[in-house]
């Protein structure tokens, strides 16, 4: 018993000193995201780093650069007609993230085709998929 409290004793202290801390964020400045292209999330997996982005030029597909992927019908702002790797900020959740632009400016089914082709037969058109959200939902507004 004697050895069993000898051994317990030290881990306990070491778990109650054990705390956790979230590290404050810097406040983002909003007034500068929301002069940037704004696009809606509309389709989106966990099992593929591709995601759709509805912007008022057409759709884009991005590639998660670290972090994960936006859920369906969040809002991002940041640059979504260039390539390469840019920073967005997605107002729904009020963070900043990274991520590649492999293709813009296309059409609904150039995009659905395009991102179905990246990531497999997840986003297959014939079944109905929780993942995709009617683009009649959303309202561009500029």
């Amino acid at each position: 018993m004697k050895k069993l409290l000898l051994l317990l004793a030290p881990f306990a202290i070491f778990m109650i000193s054990c705390t956790k801390q979230d590290l404050p964020r810097e406040p983002i400045d909003e007034s500068e995201w929301l002069r940037q292209e704004r696009g809606y999330v509309v389709a989106s997996d966990f099992s593929c780093s591709y995601y759709v982005v509805e912007t008022s030029r057409g759709y884009s597909i991005l590639r998660n650069w670290g972090g994960s992927s936006p859920f369906p019908g969040e809002v991002m702002y940041g640059n979504f007609s260039n390539y390469g790797v840019r920073t967005f900020y997605n107002r729904s959740g009020r963070y900043l993230m990274n991520a590649d632009v492999n293709d813009y400016w296309l059409s609904y089914f150039a995009a659905m085709d395009q991102i179905q082709w990246l990531c497999g037969d997840i986003y297959n058109m014939r079944k109905a998929d929780s993942t995709l959200i009617s683009t009649d939902s959303l309202v561009l507004r500029e």
